[in-house]
Protein backbone atom coordinates (compact mmCIF):
# COMPACT_ATOMS: atom_id res chain seq x y z
CA UNK A 1 0.00 0.00 0.00
CA UNK A 2 1.09 3.57 -1.06
CA UNK A 3 2.57 5.52 2.47
CA UNK A 4 1.11 8.88 2.79
CA UNK A 5 3.59 11.71 3.45
CA UNK A 6 2.97 13.86 6.25
CA UNK A 7 4.46 17.36 6.62
CA UNK A 8 4.36 19.51 9.78
CA UNK A 9 6.17 23.20 9.38
CA UNK A 10 6.35 26.99 10.18
CA UNK A 11 7.97 30.01 9.57
CA UNK A 12 7.71 33.74 10.85
CA UNK A 13 8.65 35.64 7.98
CA UNK A 14 6.88 38.70 6.58
CA UNK A 15 4.40 38.08 3.91
CA UNK A 16 3.47 41.01 1.67
CA UNK A 17 0.11 39.54 0.45
CA UNK A 18 -1.27 37.52 2.13
CA UNK A 19 -4.70 36.99 0.31
CA UNK A 20 -2.92 36.45 -2.66
CA UNK A 21 -0.58 33.74 -1.07
CA UNK A 22 -3.20 32.31 0.12
CA UNK A 23 -5.08 31.70 -3.14
CA UNK A 24 -2.00 30.71 -4.81
CA UNK A 25 -1.38 27.64 -2.04
CA UNK A 26 -5.01 26.97 -2.18
CA UNK A 27 -4.93 26.36 -6.12
CA UNK A 28 -1.41 24.27 -5.85
CA UNK A 29 -2.81 21.91 -2.87
CA UNK A 30 -5.61 21.45 -5.09
CA UNK A 31 -4.50 20.84 -8.07
CA UNK A 32 -2.02 17.99 -5.97
CA UNK A 33 -5.25 16.34 -4.33
CA UNK A 34 -3.60 17.30 -0.60
CA UNK A 35 -5.50 17.51 2.26
CA UNK A 36 -5.16 18.76 5.60
CA UNK A 37 -4.52 22.76 7.15
CA UNK A 38 -2.45 26.18 5.58
CA UNK A 39 -3.06 29.27 7.71
CA UNK A 40 -1.27 32.47 5.64
CA UNK A 41 -0.41 35.71 8.03
CA UNK A 42 1.66 38.85 8.32
CA UNK A 43 3.39 36.95 10.29
CA UNK A 44 4.31 33.70 8.38
CA UNK A 45 2.83 30.67 7.35
CA UNK A 46 1.94 27.49 9.15
CA UNK A 47 1.65 23.97 7.52
CA UNK A 48 -0.29 20.44 8.26
CA UNK A 49 -0.27 18.59 4.71
CA UNK A 50 -1.10 15.36 3.84
CA UNK A 51 -1.09 13.61 0.42
CA UNK A 52 1.55 12.46 -2.60
CA UNK A 53 5.20 13.52 -1.94
CA UNK A 54 5.31 14.80 -5.46
CA UNK A 55 2.15 16.83 -4.82
CA UNK A 56 3.70 17.90 -0.86
CA UNK A 57 6.63 19.01 -2.93
CA UNK A 58 5.10 21.56 -5.64
CA UNK A 59 3.93 23.52 -2.65
CA UNK A 60 6.85 23.16 -1.04
CA UNK A 61 8.60 25.01 -3.96
CA UNK A 62 6.09 27.79 -3.82
CA UNK A 63 6.57 28.32 -0.32
CA UNK A 64 10.51 28.74 -0.52
CA UNK A 65 10.41 30.90 -3.62
CA UNK A 66 8.74 33.79 -1.28
CA UNK A 67 11.26 35.87 0.22
CA UNK A 68 11.99 34.78 3.41
CA UNK A 69 10.90 31.19 3.20
CA UNK A 70 13.86 29.91 1.26
CA UNK A 71 15.37 27.97 4.19
CA UNK A 72 11.59 26.72 5.72
CA UNK A 73 11.94 23.77 8.40
CA UNK A 74 9.81 20.43 7.04
CA UNK A 75 8.77 17.84 9.08
CA UNK A 76 7.97 14.98 7.77
CA UNK A 77 6.24 11.67 8.85
CA UNK A 78 4.21 9.04 6.97
CA UNK A 79 1.24 6.62 7.33
CA UNK A 80 -0.78 4.43 5.62
CA UNK A 81 -4.06 6.33 5.41
CA UNK A 82 -4.72 10.41 4.86
CA UNK A 83 -5.02 11.73 8.61
CA UNK A 84 -7.18 14.77 7.66
CA UNK A 85 -10.64 14.97 6.38
CA UNK A 86 -10.55 17.43 4.06
CA UNK A 87 -8.64 20.79 2.71
CA UNK A 88 -8.35 24.19 4.47
CA UNK A 89 -6.21 26.99 3.57
CA UNK A 90 -6.81 30.26 5.19
CA UNK A 91 -5.87 34.33 5.52
CA UNK A 92 -5.39 34.60 9.59
CA UNK A 93 -4.38 37.67 11.63
CA UNK A 94 -1.85 35.33 13.19
CA UNK A 95 -0.22 31.76 12.51
CA UNK A 96 -0.94 30.98 16.17
CA UNK A 97 -3.26 33.32 18.02
CA UNK A 98 -1.58 34.64 21.31
CA UNK A 99 -2.53 38.66 20.51
CA UNK A 100 0.88 39.81 21.03
CA UNK A 101 2.42 41.93 18.95
CA UNK A 102 5.63 42.30 20.59
CA UNK A 103 5.88 38.59 20.72
CA UNK A 104 6.19 37.67 16.73
CA UNK A 105 9.88 35.69 16.15
CA UNK A 106 10.79 38.26 13.01
CA UNK A 107 13.53 40.17 14.28
CA UNK A 108 14.73 38.70 17.62
CA UNK A 109 14.28 34.90 18.99
CA UNK A 110 14.80 33.47 22.22
CA UNK A 111 17.97 31.22 22.52
CA UNK A 112 17.31 27.69 20.76
CA UNK A 113 18.09 24.87 22.48
CA UNK A 114 18.63 21.61 20.16
CA UNK A 115 17.09 18.03 21.00
CA UNK A 116 20.47 16.93 21.63
CA UNK A 117 21.96 19.70 24.05
CA UNK A 118 18.07 19.39 25.98
CA UNK A 119 18.71 15.84 26.03
CA UNK A 120 22.28 16.24 27.40
CA UNK A 121 20.43 18.80 29.96
CA UNK A 122 17.59 16.35 31.03
CA UNK A 123 20.70 13.44 32.32
CA UNK A 124 21.89 16.04 33.79
CA UNK A 125 19.18 18.24 35.41
CA UNK A 126 21.20 21.11 35.06
CA UNK A 127 22.43 23.23 32.26
CA UNK A 128 26.10 23.79 31.78
CA UNK A 129 26.88 26.42 34.32
CA UNK A 130 24.79 24.63 36.93
CA UNK A 131 21.16 25.98 36.75
CA UNK A 132 18.61 23.85 37.59
CA UNK A 133 16.68 22.41 34.52
CA UNK A 134 12.74 23.43 34.29
CA UNK A 135 11.06 22.69 31.27
CA UNK A 136 8.22 24.70 30.70
CA UNK A 137 4.97 22.64 28.28
CA UNK A 138 3.31 25.59 26.18
CA UNK A 139 0.52 23.43 25.51
CA UNK A 140 -2.97 23.14 26.86
CA UNK A 141 -3.74 21.04 29.25
CA UNK A 142 -5.67 18.52 26.61
CA UNK A 143 -2.68 17.97 24.87
CA UNK A 144 -0.65 17.56 27.74
CA UNK A 145 -2.77 14.90 28.88
CA UNK A 146 -0.84 12.90 25.85
CA UNK A 147 2.05 13.09 27.10
CA UNK A 148 5.26 15.80 28.30
CA UNK A 149 8.20 15.82 29.23
CA UNK A 150 8.97 13.94 32.74
CA UNK A 151 8.48 16.36 35.84
CA UNK A 152 7.90 19.58 32.98
CA UNK A 153 5.38 22.65 33.98
CA UNK A 154 2.02 21.76 32.87
CA UNK A 155 0.04 24.97 32.60
CA UNK A 156 -3.47 24.75 33.35
CA UNK A 157 -4.28 26.61 30.18
CA UNK A 158 -6.83 25.82 27.28
CA UNK A 159 -5.95 28.38 24.83
CA UNK A 160 -2.40 29.43 24.19
CA UNK A 161 -3.21 33.49 24.99
CA UNK A 162 -4.09 32.22 28.38
CA UNK A 163 -0.51 31.00 29.10
CA UNK A 164 0.69 34.38 30.56
CA UNK A 165 -1.19 34.98 33.14
CA UNK A 166 -1.00 30.90 34.20
CA UNK A 167 3.01 31.32 33.54
CA UNK A 168 3.44 35.00 35.08
CA UNK A 169 3.01 33.90 39.07
CA UNK A 170 6.19 31.02 38.55
CA UNK A 171 8.67 34.15 37.57
CA UNK A 172 10.21 34.56 41.19
CA UNK A 173 10.39 30.84 41.59
CA UNK A 174 12.12 30.62 38.36
CA UNK A 175 14.49 33.11 38.75
CA UNK A 176 17.16 30.81 39.79
CA UNK A 177 16.59 27.80 36.67
CA UNK A 178 17.54 27.21 33.61
CA UNK A 179 13.73 27.47 31.75
CA UNK A 180 13.12 25.73 28.28
CA UNK A 181 9.66 26.06 26.71
CA UNK A 182 8.85 23.63 24.44
CA UNK A 183 5.46 22.52 21.89
CA UNK A 184 4.24 20.57 19.60
CA UNK A 185 6.52 21.83 16.75
CA UNK A 186 8.15 25.04 18.05
CA UNK A 187 5.64 27.42 16.74
CA UNK A 188 3.85 28.43 19.91
CA UNK A 189 7.43 28.24 22.37
CA UNK A 190 8.64 30.84 19.60
CA UNK A 191 6.18 33.33 20.76
CA UNK A 192 6.24 32.24 24.76
CA UNK A 193 9.92 32.50 25.30
CA UNK A 194 10.09 35.93 23.77
CA UNK A 195 7.15 36.56 26.11
CA UNK A 196 8.83 35.35 29.31
CA UNK A 197 11.97 37.22 28.02
CA UNK A 198 10.17 40.47 28.12
CA UNK A 199 8.31 39.60 31.46
CA UNK A 200 11.28 39.44 33.00
CA UNK A 201 12.27 35.49 33.76
CA UNK A 202 16.09 35.37 33.98
CA UNK A 203 16.80 32.61 31.79
CA UNK A 204 15.00 31.60 29.20
CA UNK A 205 15.74 28.91 25.55
CA UNK A 206 12.96 27.40 23.20
CA UNK A 207 13.35 24.00 21.88
CA UNK A 208 14.34 23.85 18.64
CA UNK A 209 11.51 22.26 16.51
CA UNK A 210 9.34 21.19 19.92
CA UNK A 211 8.64 17.72 20.64
CA UNK A 212 8.32 16.43 17.14
CA UNK A 213 12.27 17.13 16.24
CA UNK A 214 13.18 15.66 19.69
CA UNK A 215 11.61 12.50 18.70
CA UNK A 216 13.04 12.35 15.12
CA UNK A 217 16.43 13.99 16.08
CA UNK A 218 17.00 11.80 19.49
CA UNK A 219 13.84 10.03 20.40
CA UNK A 220 11.62 9.87 23.52
CA UNK A 221 14.43 9.88 26.63
CA UNK A 222 12.91 12.32 29.28
CA UNK A 223 9.90 11.72 27.60
CA UNK A 224 6.70 10.18 28.84
CA UNK A 225 3.90 9.50 26.61
CA UNK A 226 2.59 10.47 23.00
CA UNK A 227 2.54 13.96 21.49
CA UNK A 228 -0.85 15.10 20.77
CA UNK A 229 -1.03 16.13 17.11
CA UNK A 230 -4.36 17.47 15.22
CA UNK A 231 -5.27 14.80 12.60
CA UNK A 232 -6.94 11.47 12.77
CA UNK A 233 -3.86 9.59 13.69
CA UNK A 234 -5.20 11.31 17.52
CA UNK A 235 -1.02 11.49 18.67
CA UNK A 236 2.47 10.24 17.66
CA UNK A 237 5.02 7.87 20.26
CA UNK A 238 8.72 8.93 20.21
CA UNK A 239 9.58 6.71 16.96
CA UNK A 240 6.68 8.60 15.26
CA UNK A 241 4.30 6.47 14.63
CA UNK A 242 0.89 7.21 15.09
CA UNK A 243 -1.13 5.91 17.61
CA UNK A 244 -3.93 5.69 15.44
CA UNK A 245 -3.53 4.84 11.60
CA UNK A 246 -6.72 3.59 9.92
CA UNK A 247 -9.70 5.38 8.69
CA UNK A 248 -12.21 6.66 11.18
CA UNK A 249 -14.98 9.13 10.94
CA UNK A 250 -13.72 12.70 11.61
CA UNK A 251 -13.20 14.40 14.05
CA UNK A 252 -11.55 11.86 16.08
CA UNK A 253 -11.71 13.86 19.31
CA UNK A 254 -13.60 17.00 20.71
CA UNK A 255 -9.87 18.85 20.46
CA UNK A 256 -9.88 18.61 16.92
CA UNK A 257 -12.84 20.61 16.27
CA UNK A 258 -11.07 23.37 18.04
CA UNK A 259 -7.87 24.28 15.51
CA UNK A 260 -5.57 22.60 13.36
CA UNK A 261 -3.38 25.61 14.38
CA UNK A 262 -1.53 24.77 17.69
CA UNK A 263 1.84 23.30 17.39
Amino acid sequence: MPQVLNIASYHFAPVADPAALTAELRARCERAGLRGSVLVAPEGLNLFLAGAEVGIQTVLDLVRAQPGFERIKVKRSVSAHLPFARLKVKHKAEIIAFRRDDCVPRTRRAPVLSPQRLREWIARGSDEAGRRLVLVDTRNREECAYGSFEGAIELPIDNFTELPAALEPMKDALADAAVVSFCTGGIRCEKAALWMQDAGFAQVWQLDGGILDYFEQVGGEGYRGECFVFDARIALKPDLSPRLDAPVPLPVDPLSLRSVQGR
